[in-house]
């Protein structure tokens, strides 16, 4: 591994900011999505000076051992942080669902077994700590969710956070959690996580249980020759903690597909909840979702079912009955993994 690239100091608009904790295998990209949690600039809206290099040897993609960087070396960072740039504000509500979205298909191979990113992902299982919320269970599957816009319209404005909770959510995951141990996986920070799960009701439902939260910080930043740096989900950092899950026996949901372009054997693209005043009397997704989950808890190995056709899936045998026992006791276990 290479060694960390020292502290770098990052002026941006009459402020200094200390990005630390990066290695010479990282990209400019990487450094980027750090400054973007920093200083709130999208790495697409950024431009960095002070780099040592020559013209046309500069990109998302360079690694830093590169740059010929040192220790407290001053960066300026030019840019518009993005609540103050109009055209980069929430999508209007009805715009087509391919929004926020793109095809992969012909990347899928190349960039979930590249080198350098089943790297960061050993680096994120090493050192990132997930607070255990509720014990696994044996036997049970895996659910990932994300929140914003899988369960949740987090732009619209309501007076209560129920008015922007996607319709039938506490039912979903109660059914879910028969066959599933669940976990929520948001690219936001942990404490919006806390925050938004508390309102909904769903830390406390007594009728199901979250096993633990990840945020951002779990996530990597991958290279796309179509599309640049983007920062994805990978699910071998769950993997590697856990080795109870695997490939096999894990799904996810998000509305965003490259979010699970590290594993997309085992996404399912779900419809984007927006505009909640005005689809919720007619969102169906969770309801039909749920149906699926039940559908495929006794397949062996979920990476082997096209997920993208879910909603065409026929049960090779009948569902047996609902199964009984997997309530919730109240208890949970409060542990770092």
């Amino acid at each position: 591994m290479a060694d960390e690239v020292g502290d770098l100091i990052v002026k941006f608009s009459k402020q200094e900011y200390t990005i630390s904790g990066l290695s010479g295998t990282d990209t400019v990209g990487d450094l980027k999505n750090v400054i973007h949690r920093e200083t709130g600039v999208l790495p697409e809206h950024q431009k960095l000076a002070g780099f040592k290099v020559k013209p046309g040897q500069f990109s998302d993609s360079s690694q830093l051992c590169t740059m010929m960087l040192k220790p407290n070396m001053k960066l300026t960072l030019i840019g518009t942080r993005a609540e103050e740039i109009k055209e980069v504000q929430e999508p209007p509500a009805d715009m087509p669902e391919v929004v926020n979205d793109f095809d992969i298909e012909d990347e899928e191979v190349a960039i979930e077994n590249r080198e350098e990113y089943l790297a960061k992902v050993k680096k994120r299982v090493k050192e990132y700590r997930v607070n255990i919320l509720n014990d696994f269970r044996e036997n049970k599957k895996l659910l990932v969710l994300d929140i914003d816009y899988t369960l949740f319209d987090h732009r619209s404005p309501a007076e209560t956070p129920n008015e922007l909770m996607r319709p039938y959510l506490h039912e979903f995951l109660t059914v879910a959690y028969v066959d599933y141990d669940i976990v929520i996986w948001s690219a936001t920070s942990m404490k919006w996580i806390e925050a938004k799960l508390k309102l909904l009701g769903v830390s406390s439902n007594p009728n199901y249980k979250i096993c633990f939260y990840l945020d951002s910080e779990a996530m990597i930043s991958v290279h796309t020759p179509k599309y640049g740096v983007i920062e994805v989900k990978p699910l071998g950092v769950i993997w590697g903690k856990f080795e109870q899950y695997s490939e096999r026996n894990t799904i996810m949901f998000d509305d965003v597909r490259r979010n699970f372009i590290m594993n997309p054997k085992n996404g399912l693209r779900i419809r984007a909840f927006r505009d909640a005043h005005t689809r919720r009397a007619t969102d169906r997704e969770l309801l039909k979702l749920m149906d699926y989950l039940q559908d495929i808890a006794d397949v062996e190995d979920l990476s082997k079912l096209d997920h993208r056709k879910w909603e065409s899936y026929k049960r090779p045998k009948p569902r047996s009955k609902p199964k009984t026992g997997d309530k919730p006791s109240g208890s949970s276990a409060s542990t770092d993994a």
